[in-house]
């Protein structure tokens, strides 16, 4: 579970960079693992139904070819968090992987929201 401190931290790097509102929609990615990718598959409808948007199912890379597989669920949508509400998608999200037999909720990254072009 990532402690709300981090979060904390979080928010004022963003502020102090000063190149994002994050009072405005943002692009949330939000990453499970899992030592095989079917759990994963099997979560994806139950997230997209809570209008997350599957990016990708992938497997880690691995330095030494007998280490255990490792396998990342990657699902995004735009929206504005504040320290409170991210720190409870982030206890949701955690709950979610375990109803789902998921190894972990591992985290979250955040960037801009894609923009929409409007037609002229």
């Amino acid at each position: 579970m990532i402690d709300r401190e981090a979060l904390v931290e979080m928010f004022e790097n963003i502020a102090d960079q000063g190149e994002w509102d994050m009072s405005k929609p943002m692009l949330w990615g939000y990453f499970f693992t899992n030592s095989d990718q079917d759990a994963l598959r099997d979560a994806v409808p139950a997230l997209q139904g809570d209008q997350y948007e599957l990016v990708d199912i992938y497997q880690s890379e691995k330095d030494d070819p007998t280490d255990e597989d490792l396998w990342w669920l990657h699902v995004q949508r735009v929206e504005v968090h504040t320290v409170d509400t991210l720190a409870a998608r982030n206890e949701r999200l955690s709950e979610f992987a375990i109803r789902h037999g998921i190894d972990a909720y591992d985290g979250m990254d955040v960037g801009p929201a894609p923009t929409i072009a409007r037609p002229a």
